[in-house]
């Protein structure tokens, strides 16, 4: 009895210090941010990366989209990945900026997505972005009407510019709301258009000094150090090294060959 007795005392004096320990951490874990969004709540990684941010950043998804509806406020965008260098750049520029964020959190309704988790949400505002500006990238800002329909886009912006992206948008939003929703059903007849797949009625020739031209591109481009393009940044695009051993295997081109290893063993590493 007397063992039951201390067993007990142990075990309930031993809770209450785990308790005081996760308690002082969460204190701790508080006092060390000075903002906390609605973000801490995802189990993303991109997105906790965002949690601390002063911008109000919400998730994708429908109790987000009834905000803006409630709201009536115009939809921010904001879409990056984990290991995106831009992504990073203009958070540190612009989302961890005060002032910035103020802007942001009056006039927007502020929506933070991971393109890995959505990239369904990712594949719809790249398709207007680039029908926008003929380009697309990450980070991938587009702001759109408080339905999800888009109105305008981009990529990365620098601080200055992304103030005053910012407040020529809001301005166009609240005093000429007809010409936005006017881009945005152009803009959304145009992304239906865009996803149809037109069959080619004319063939064209196709020769081995096709092949020839695209890989020469490559040649004049390799990085043999740290493999991959001589540029910066070095996304990993798959068709562009199958086609490479391809051709390496068809042309037996061993310089070809040993860089493919190359990027691939540093990519692996």
């Amino acid at each position: 009895m007397p063992n039951k007795t201390f067993s007990l005392f142990f075990i309930t004096v031993f809770i209450s210090m785990l308790n005081s320990c996760v308690n002082g951490q969460q204190h701790k874990n508080t006092m060390e941010h000075k903002y906390t969004n609605e973000l801490i709540h995802e189990s993303s990684p991109y997105l906790l990366q965002h949690a601390h941010n002063p911008v109000n950043w919400h998730a994708w998804n429908k109790s987000t989209l009834d905000l803006a509806e409630k709201e009536q406020k115009p939809i921010l965008v904001s879409i990056g990945y984990s290991s995106c260098h831009w992504c990073h750049v203009m958070e540190h520029e612009s989302f961890e900026d005060s002032t910035v964020a103020a802007f942001m959190n009056e006039h927007f309704i502020c929506i933070k997505v991971d393109r890995e988790e959505h990239p369904d949400v990712d594949q719809i505002y790249m398709n207007a972005v680039q029908l926008m500006t003929g380009s697309g990238g990450w980070p991938l800002n587009c702001f759109a009407l408080p339905d999800g329909r888009p109105f305008f886009g981009g990529t990365y912006f620098p601080k200055q510019k992304w103030m005053n992206v910012l407040q020529q948008v809001s301005h166009l939003y609240e005093k000429e709301y007809t010409k936005v929703l006017s881009y945005a059903q152009k803009l959304e007849h145009g992304i239906k258009q865009s996803e149809q797949i037109v069959k080619v009625l004319e063939g064209g020739e196709f020769s081995s000094h096709d092949l020839e031209k695209i890989q020469n591109n490559w040649l004049n481009h390799l990085d043999d150090e740290e493999g991959g393009p001589d540029r910066v940044p070095k996304f990993p695009l798959p068709n562009n090294y199958r086609f490479l051993m391809r051709y390496a295997w068809l042309e037996e081109e061993n310089l070809i060959d040993e860089h493919i290893q190359l990027t691939l063993d540093k990519m692996a590493n």
